[in-house]
Formats: C-alpha cells, sequence, structure tokens
C-alpha cells in the first residue's frame, strides 16, 4: 500500500454565518474574509504538517491546485512543491496537480514538473487533473465543452516534451510552438509516474487505462458510495482487456480521524468535520457542473459531483461515520474500515485527509501520528501479490543531495566548492 497525506490547505477563519452571507466558497468568495497576515500563518502551519508526515513515514506527501476559493489555497500547487523539495527527504512529492487545460502553453507544466522531479531527487509523482468546472470554467475561463480537448493536447504536448530527444514543432488546435525543447529534463525516465484524479467522469477510465496510469478517485462522499464507481472502472479494465488488474491502478481519498477511543474521535474531530461539509463544500451549484463540462457518458453513469451537494449541511456525526463520509474513531476502528475500503474498492494507494476544515495543527498532529504508528503499518501488506508493481510510484535517487546546513560554517570548504553533497537517502 502506498499511504499520502494530503492536504487541500483550507481557510480556517470563515464566519458561522457563513452559508448564509455567501452563495459560494468557491469563485465569487467575498474576499475581504482572507486575512493576509493570518495567512502568513496558515501556510506555514500547512507546510509543517506536510514535513510532520514525511518523519513519520508516510510514502507520499500531496497538494493540489484550485483558484479563488476558501477550500483549497493552493493556486500553484508547485511551489507549495518547491517547498517540500528542501524540507522532506523520504516521501514522494505528490501533486495532483496541475490543471493542465489551464496553462498557456502547458509546456510549462513540463517545465515546471521536470525541475521539482531533479530538485527532489526523483521523489515527484505527477497529477493531471482536468480541474474543477469551478476553477476551470469559471475562475479561468474555458469554455466547458472545449475544456477536454484542450485537456488532451495539453497532455500529449508535455509527454512528447519529456520523452522526446530532439527538439521538435507543435501545431495543434490551441497550441503552436515552433521550438519545444524544456531544460531542464526530468530525472526520472522516460518521466514522472503520473496519476489522473478524478471526481466520476468515466472518459477517464479508458485514458488512464491506455496510457497505464493511476485513476484517483477523489470523493468527499466516503467509501461506501464509492463501490459503484470504482467497481466501473474495473470493469472497464478488464473489458478493455489490460494486462493486469493491479490495485495499483487506482487510488482513493479518504477523510479519517484517530483518536483513542471512538467517542474521543466524536468530541475531538466533529467540530471540524462540520466545518469542512457546511463552509468548505458549500459550492453554488451553478459554479459545480457548467453545462457542457461533464459529458453525456458521464452524466448517463448516474456519477455525482462532489461539490455543493444539499445533503452536506444536513448530516450529523453519525451521518458522516456511517455513511463512510469518514473514517473515524480508535486505532482498531480505523484499521478495520481501511481494510474494508481498501479491498471493497481494490486500491493500492490512499490519499489521506488528516486534516480538514479549521482543525489546528496539534491535534491534526496527534491524529497523523496515530495513524502512522497504531494503523498503517497493519495495513502494509494488503496486496503481497504486487509488491513488485513499481510502475506508478516514484523511483528516487538511491543517493540525493541534502539542504546545507544553515549558521556561522554553512560555506563550504573552497576544495569542495564545486562537489554537490551527498548523502545516502535516509
Amino acid at each position: 500500500m502506498k499511504f499520502t497525506w494530503f492536504n487541500l490547505m483550507p481557510w480556517p477563519y470563515l464566519p458561522d454565518d457563513f452559508r448564509e452571507k455567501n452563495r459560494s466558497v468557491w469563485v465569487d468568495i467575498d474576499s475581504n474574509l482572507y486575512d493576509p497576515v493570518r495567512g502568513h500563518v496558515v501556510y506555514n502551519d500547512y507546510l509543517d504538517l506536510l514535513e510532520y508526515a514525511d518523519t513519520l513515514g508516510f510514502d507520499g506527501v500531496g497538494i493540489n491546485e484550485h483558484h479563488q476559493n476558501g477550500y483549497g489555497l493552493m493556486p500553484s500547487p508547485n511551489i507549495m512543491a518547491a517547498a517540500l523539495t528542501r524540507r522532506t527527504s523520504k516521501a514522494a512529492v505528490v501533486v495532483l496537480g496541475n490543471s493542465i487545460a489551464l496553462y498557456n502553453p502547458p509546456i510549462r507544466v513540463a517545465e515546471e514538473f521536470a525541475m521539482l522531479d531533479v530538485m527532489s531527487g526523483g521523489r515527484l509523482v505527477a497529477g493531471f487533473p482536468v480541474g474543477t468546472s469551478m476553477d476551470t470554467n469559471f475562475c479561468y475561463g474555458q469554455i466547458p465543452a472545449l475544456t477536454r480537448e484542450k485537456y488532451a493536447e495539453a497532455h500529449d504536448m508535455i509527454i512528447r516534451a519529456w520523452t522526446e530527444d530532439k527538439p521538435f514543432a507543435f501545431n495543434g488546435r490551441y497550441n503552436k510552438l515552433r521550438h519545444v525543447n524544456i531544460w531542464p529534463k526530468s530525472l526520472q525516465k522516460p518521466h514522472p509516474p503520473i496519476h489522473i484524479p478524478g471526481g466520476g467522469s468515466v472518459e477517464t477510465y479508458d485514458f488512464c487505462i491506455d496510457n497505464t496510469y493511476s485513476y484517483s478517485y477523489l470523493s468527499f462522499s466516503g467509501y461506501l458510495r464509492a463501490k459503484a464507481l470504482l467497481a466501473g472502472y474495473w470493469d472497464q479494465v478488464v473489458k478493455r482487456n489490460a494486462p493486469d488488474t493491479s490495485p495499483y491502478r487506482a487510488g482513493f481519498a479518504q477523510t479519517v480521524f484517530v483518536a483513542e477511543t471512538d467517542a474521543e474521535a466524536e468530541r475531538l474531530y466533529s467540530e471540524h468535520a462540520f466545518y469542512f461539509y457546511n463552509r468548505c463544500l458549500h459550492v453554488f451549484a451553478g459554479f459545480a457542473d457548467a453545462p457542457g463540462y461533464r459529458t453525456v457518458k458521464t452524466i448517463q453513469s448516474g456519477a455525482l459531483n462532489q461539490y455543493g451537494r444539499p445533503e452536506y449541511p444536513k448530516l450529523t456525526w453519525k451521518d458522516l461515520v456511517d455513511g463512510g463520509y469518514i473514517i473515524a474513531g480508535s486505532p482498531e476502528t480505523v484499521r478495520q474500515r481501511f481494510e474494508d475500503l481498501i479491498k471493497g474498492l481494490n486500491v493500492g494507494n490512499i490519499f489521506l485527509l488528516l486534516h480538514v476544515g479549521n482543525m489546528p495543527k496539534d491535534l491534526c498532529m496527534y491524529s497523523t501520528k496515530l495513524f502512522a504508528e497504531k494503523v498503517m503499518p497493519h495495513l502494509r501488506n494488503m496486496w503481497p501479490d504486487y509488491d513488485d508493481d513499481n510502475r506508478f510510484w516514484c523511483s528516487p535517487l538511491a543517493e540525493r543531495a541534502q539542504p546545507a546546513p544553515l549558521g556561522p560554517d554553512f560555506a563550504p570548504a573552497l576544495t569542495s566548492a564545486t562537489q554537490p553533497q551527498m548523502v545516502p537517502a535516509k
């Protein structure tokens, strides 16, 4: 199993009457609710949590891209990833991802991901989401019916830029470049592993199968409601005669809270769960699903949008736990529920939302430590038949450059000034 500690980076200071006074947490949220001075502390706290996860042995630390919202404060996840390359040493830097249809030209993604791969010593796991309708169509003004076509063209350009040895010209419908010749090239060959985050678009199934990418279902409705959608994905894997049904072909995002007892979990975390579902997911329906954003095939499948769902504000703690929206409780309770999730969805990649809403840093560290020490070790070997399947994870250098210590002895000796400081990876 691969466990990624994933941080949405929400704004934790939305007022109690936020739903009543704001139409949406996305697109047209009142910008006066943001305080840059508080934001300075928030960003540093969130980076602290990601770095802490690295010290506890999580396989990856995860970040993503969103715009003009209080749900996730990362318009550029690559900035966060660059910071993480310096202060983490073992975990993969999982960027889920860059919304590649928004980049003009998308060669920028190829360049920045290659930089991150080199900076991290080959620890990058790349993600190419289509992006939410809020981000793609309303914040960045992309025509909904053309979004996926632009996405496909951007993907083709990025892969060619990573894999072709000579400069080439790219003459697409949306991108025309006389010279494509990125420097630096990515460290991992032929390119970093790619995960495709999705919220229910069935076309993404074939895209992942065709390219041997891992399909990652990012859901806030929990694993019980995800079974039908993931079953559809695995049915398509079999129908398309894929060479295997490795669980690492799929991943799932799950909100989780761990405490010493089930009762303590409710006492400690219920406030923050309600904040997340009532405020962070308060999205105006007109922003969540622009006409043309989802294809007819996806609509016919019955896949539901993850944002702005009318039931979210009505959910009690019991509803959240019993319905599988969240997994919460003692380490033993959480372990049992995760075993059901992993086997029931047939997934090898788990993206853990251990921080949500307005959860303070120290409380999140408590839950994170309990999961790392009392839950994660028991789930490691769920798929022993696929231990050698490394197609969907990064391949770091065995020896990687380490940041030099700061202080009066920072300057290296003249005789070694041109030599990188290399130490075995910890």
